[in-house]
């Protein structure tokens, strides 16, 4: 056991005082801030603003089209409609938008001239707007009261769910428990990549180097690869220990920096005061419906035992392969395919949190670590039953100590070898030779 402290210690040392890991770890948190402030900048700015000339020859949308922040409706005459169709579009406006004698009921020929092509929104902006008016039309000739069937719509109806059942009392929310389900799973996901490649280059560094044959004269091959596996997961730990004090830490210095008078003013604007309302709405809603303490618990595990488990394996892949990265990535592969099985079924298995798909697939431990945090969300116990989660949670534990035993067996033999291209027949050789 000292032996395997040592090595986790080198492992750990080694790479916490690495240039790229103090990077790393300062500048992922930067990358992920300014890739929200972008997201959130197109979000509002997600339309190009344009000059739609209209040659409206029905007499139907011309006056009733409404003008908006991005789309600007101007009436023109024929001259200019033919100046577009001559194909000598008019500077001042981006298209034209040409409206011919239409049948309410079956409306076509309407069509945009432009040099180029719309944008989707811009093209589903231009959609809605017709449409808007061609209701309009229809409702006008039926003898519908437009301002009475507007307030018929005005209140419809939304779907309250609420869980039952001895222990079970309580309100859900499947927008809610879809989103946590969604960013739970890719994280797990990403970690179990970026940390289980992290260990195999760091077993094909070693066996390149020839260093391994040094710390296998003092150390055994299982004792190097468990302390190389455990060093490089406490090296994930404490990234993520700085990430969350970064947060806090800026957080705190953000709402000290602000004077009280900043923050009334911030607050009550009118669209600073909507965005808080509902980020309060949605953080409500998150402790009301969803058990916080539960999926945190499951998520470190998950995390944990997932990671161990692929680690093991991309272990033994490192010792088997040389300095050749192609043989590398081929001999990779298998390994990825439950992963990444895992991540094309999610989409799925959060529309039907309750279907065999899930459950199975959240039990059987090659996919448990991303499925079994895809379902928690949806409700414990209720969707996922006490019976599905422990057994999980056993098969998990069982799948890494195999997986550890048989990756041990690999290393042992593997790292030695140098030269020949192993396949996977070899591997599985290694792994169940006595």
């Amino acid at each position: 056991m000292n032996k395997v402290l040592l090595v986790v210690k080198r492992e750990y040392l080694t790479r916490v005082r690495n240039k790229t890991f103090i990077l790393s770890t300062v500048l992922t948190p930067l990358f992920f801030i300014a890739l929200i402030g972008v997201s959130t900048y197109f979000s509002h700015n997600n339309s190009e603003e344009l000059k739609v000339a209209v040659y409206d020859q029905s007499g139907l949308f011309a006056s009733r089209l409404k003008s908006s922040p991005n789309i600007h409706y101007t009436t023109v005459p024929q001259n200019i409609y033919d100046s577009f169709v001559l194909k000598k579009p008019v500077e001042a406006y981006n298209g034209l938008l040409y409206i011919p004698n239409i049948n309410v009921d079956t409306p076509k020929g309407i069509e945009y001239l432009s040099e180029k092509q719309l944008g989707v929104f811009s093209q589903d902006k231009v959609n809605s707007d017709l449409n808007d008016v061609l209701e309009q039309e229809r409702m006008i000739r039926a003898n519908i009261d437009t301002a009475r069937l507007s307030e018929i719509r005005r209140n419809s109806v939304s779907l309250s769910q609420k869980i039952i059942g001895e222990g079970r009392n309580g309100e859900a929310d499947a927008g809610i428990s879809a989103a946590i389900a969604s960013i739970s799973a890719l994280l797990i996901y990403m970690l179990m990549f970026i940390y289980g490649a992290m260990v195999m280059r760091g077993v094909m560094e070693e066996k390149v180097n020839r260093v391994a044959e040094l710390i296998v004269s003092s150390v055994k091959p299982f004792q190097l690869m468990m302390g190389k596996i455990l060093g490089i997961g406490a090296v994930g730990l404490t990234q993520f220990l700085i990430w969350i004090i970064l947060f806090v830490v800026g957080s705190s210095v953000v709402s000290s920096s602000l004077s009280d008078g900043q923050i009334h003013t911030l607050v009550n604007s009118s669209e600073n005061l909507n965005n808080a309302q509902m980020i309060s709405g949605v953080i409500s809603d998150i402790n009301s419906h969803l058990n916080v303490p539960l999926l945190i618990g499951a998520f470190v595990f998950y995390f944990i035992f997932g990671y161990l488990f692929y680690a093991a394996l991309f272990a033994a892949v490192g010792s088997a392969v040389n300095e050749d990265p192609q043989d590398a990535q081929s001999m990779m592969f298998p390994i990825t395919i439950p992963i990444i099985f895992s991540i094309v079924i999610m989409t799925r298995v959060i529309g039907d949190p309750t279907g065999s798909l899930g459950v199975w697939c959240s039990i059987i431990p090659f996919t448990s670590p991303i499925i079994m945090m895809a379902r928690l969300p949806f409700g414990f116990p209720g969707t996922v039953t006490v019976w599905e989660l422990v057994l999980s949670i056993l098969s998990l534990i069982i799948g890494f100590l195999l997986t550890t035993w048989l990756s041990a067996k690999i290393y042992r033999t593997g790292i030695l070898m140098y030269g020949k291209k192993p396949a996977w027949k070899d591997l599985i050789r290694w792994a169940f030779r006595k």
